[in-house]
């Protein structure tokens, strides 16, 4: 199998190839014929052209933009009008300048960092260069003072988390990205609605398209008379609206700024086993107590007043209490609503630095091309690059596209593993047992370019240990990928892994 370096060229062969095809029978189509329906056809196929033009000149991911250059030229008018309406993370300009300035106003509360990271630099530089790079591109800071617990599979996490929220005496904020009715939810509303009750502050932001068909008719209304203030992000309505693509695939619980939780799962009853639906659900979760949940409450107030125009007094809920030194933390936002892509670039910082090893745990393996390349080079570095995907998948047509990239990383020295007890939800990066990143964001095209996500790069820490074991834990019930078996698979899935692959970006 080549090399995701050889295949890049290839397909963009294929898109000029195809380019040149499209001018030719638009010439043939205007110089031999001259029907009404024949010159629509031209116009269509002009604007495809045009379009195609404008991608190759926009910066962005290259797979990105060859795979909706070889969709337009395909199926000229539809790919142009899906492009146009989803196309290349697209929003319009004001929807970004809201954005941007909700985060200006919250981001002045985020705390000077210089001492700390001058600390981290003399203890640790290599990995300094990480949080550094995640000051300039997330504009957060990098925080001691701070303590965590990790928590996998997340049915251990419902105890602390109810004990928790039981513990609440300012607020309690949520974020997710599905907020489902079912057991799970009826423990945390039970403690919210007390807590309410109390005088507890309790706001909550799901997203629409996540949650939609998770809540009955009356459940934001059973909220507010609860004394629960609701958000629903990006409410799905029957309109031409380029921001629909963009959805909050976070996950966060912060309550009175001294406690936050954020990782991959959701509140429905699948993530902590409470139903079965891909077999074994295996997520995690990671808890902070201290001066980094800052950062989380910027997210939170930043989303809350973008969503519903109303402020959070932030300055009044930093909570001022710090814990003793565990490592240096770091929270961190992604949105697709500016040209930095931090989390993409987290995951390469920790590839690129490794010297022991990367373990690697994520429910969709979808690469770009710096990413595959990034991996194979560590693995041909001998850097024991260890990944974990699932074995009963979510989605039948994603699976196929994550096997498509087994061949390559197998080449190039990566193992391979497939959870087998059922369905592996969780986003893990952990390097050389001293740096790790947990929380939300996928290695697909959507979780890296088009949602609201968020994660806790943290280093030097005790958690980074107990996510190694949990790892260790995770290898010991997966199967490992045999290279030569592989390669040996039937025609007709490797035939059904390409073709599905070329929608990769989609996904």
């Amino acid at each position: 199998m080549k090399s995701k370096q050889h295949r890049l060229p290839v397909r963009i062969i294929i898109t000029a190839i195809i380019l040149l095809l499209e001018i030719y029978l638009l010439f043939l189509t205007v110089t031999h014929f001259s029907e009404q329906r024949v010159w629509v056809y031209s116009a269509a196929e002009f604007i495809s052209i045009l379009t195609v033009f404008s991608i190759i000149n926009k910066r962005g991911n290259s797979s990105y933009k060859i795979m909706w250059i070889i969709f337009i030229l395909l199926v000229p008018l539809f790919g142009v009008v899906s492009y146009l309406l989803w196309g290349g993370g697209r929003v319009f300009p004001h929807i970004r300048r809201k954005l941007k300035k909700v985060n200006d106003k919250y981001k002045k509360f985020l705390p000077d960092d210089t001492k700390t990271l001058s600390r981290l630099n003399y203890e640790d530089m290599i990995h300094s260069r990480q949080a550094e790079f995640i000051r300039r591109e997330a504009e957060v800071p990098v925080y001691d003072g701070t303590k965590s617990e990790f928590f996998a599979p997340c049915e251990n996490l419902m105890p602390t988390l109810i004990d928790e929220l039981k513990k609440a005496k300012k607020y309690i904020y949520l974020e997710f990205f599905i907020l489902a009715e079912g057991s799970m939810w009826d423990e945390i509303f039970a403690v919210l609605k007390e807590k309410a009750s109390q005088g507890v502050e309790i706001k909550i932001i799901f997203d629409d398209f996540g949650s939609i068909k998770t809540q009955s008719k009356n459940f934001v209304k059973t909220l507010c008379e609860s004394g629960i203030e609701v958000s629903s992000f990006n409410p799905i309505v029957p309109s031409i609206n380029i921001f629909m693509n963009n959805r909050d695939h976070r996950k966060i619980i912060i309550i009175d700024g001294e406690t936050a939780f954020t990782g991959g799962f959701n509140i429905a009853d699948e993530y902590i086993n409470r139903i079965e639906r891909f077999g074994y659900w295996m997520d995690s979760c990671i808890m902070l107590k201290g001066a980094a949940v800052t950062s989380f409450l910027y997210m939170f107030a930043s989303m809350w007043e973008f969503t519903t125009g109303k402020h959070i007094d932030l300055e009044s809920r930093i909570s001022k209490r710090k814990y003793e030194n565990d490592g240096f933390y770091m929270p961190y936002p992604d949105d697709p609503l500016d040209d930095k892509n931090p989390a993409a670039g987290v995951y390469l910082q920790i590839l690129n630095n490794a010297q022991k090893y990367v373990y690697i745990a994520t429910p969709y393996l979808i690469l770009d091309s710096a990413l595959s390349g990034a991996l194979c080079l560590a693995a041909k570095s001998g850097v024991d690059v260890k990944i974990v995907t699932p074995a009963i998948p979510d989605k039948w047509y994603v699976h196929p596209v994550t096997q498509y990239y087994y061949s390559e990383l197998l080449a190039a020295g990566v193992e391979i593993y497939e959870y087998t007890p059922g369905f592996i939800h969780s986003k893990i990066f952990l390097s050389d047992d001293s740096v790790a990143t947990v929380g939300t964001i996928n290695t697909d095209y959507r979780s890296l370019y088009l949602h609201f996500e968020c994660g806790v790069w943290m280093c030097g820490t005790g958690s980074v240990k107990t996510i190694k074991e949990n790892f260790e834990d995770i290898l010991s019930v997966s199967e490992k990928i045999d290279p030569v078996l592989w390669n040996k698979r039937p025609l007709w899935q490797k035939f059904k892994q390409y073709i599905l692959h070329l929608f990769a970006p989609f996904m």
